[in-house]
Formats: C-alpha cells, sequence, structure tokens
C-alpha cells in the first residue's frame, strides 16, 4: 500500500510514450473513505498542458487516479484512461 505522501515529489511519465507530464504536487482524496481521487500536477510541462486535463479550484492541472497504472521511482500513467 502506497502512502499519498509518498508519490509527492515523483516524476509522472506516460506508459504509451514516455513522456514526461511534471511531478506530482499534492493528492485530492475523499476524507470519509480515503479514496484517492486526482493527482495534482506540478511543474507541469508542455505535453501535460497537451492533455486537456480537468483543474482545481486553483487552476492548478489534475490527473484521475484511476489513470495510474504503477507507483515505483516514477508514476506511470495510461493516457487513454485520462477521461
Amino acid at each position: 500500500m502506497v502512502k499519498a505522501k509518498e508519490l509527492i515529489g515523483k516524476t509522472i511519465v506516460s506508459e504509451e510514450s514516455g513522456r514526461k507530464f511534471g511531478v506530482v504536487g499534492d493528492v485530492n482524496f475523499i476524507t470519509e473513505s480515503g479514496e484517492l481521487m486526482n493527482i495534482v500536477l506540478a511543474e507541469p510541462t508542455k505535453q501535460a498542458a497537451e492533455l486537456k486535463l480537468s483543474e482545481d479550484e486553483k487552476g492548478r492541472l489534475l490527473i484521475p487516479f484511476s489513470a495510474v497504472k504503477s507507483v515505483g521511482d516514477f508514476i506511470i500513467i495510461s493516457e487513454k484512461d485520462i477521461v
């Protein structure tokens, strides 16, 4: 089980293309259940802007946690799972 705070600062990389999208700045979760909802993108790259990601109330880009495929030295996401 990965703790949310362990994700902070990890680089986010595409499973399909290997492109980097930025780093994890924060995570959003449902307080009652602890379910992770979104990764808040810090230091977004130009490639991240091309994904047409949702934004939070502060204008920060959000990656749905459902797009995360694996967590290790990097966070691997599937671009096709971002909707």
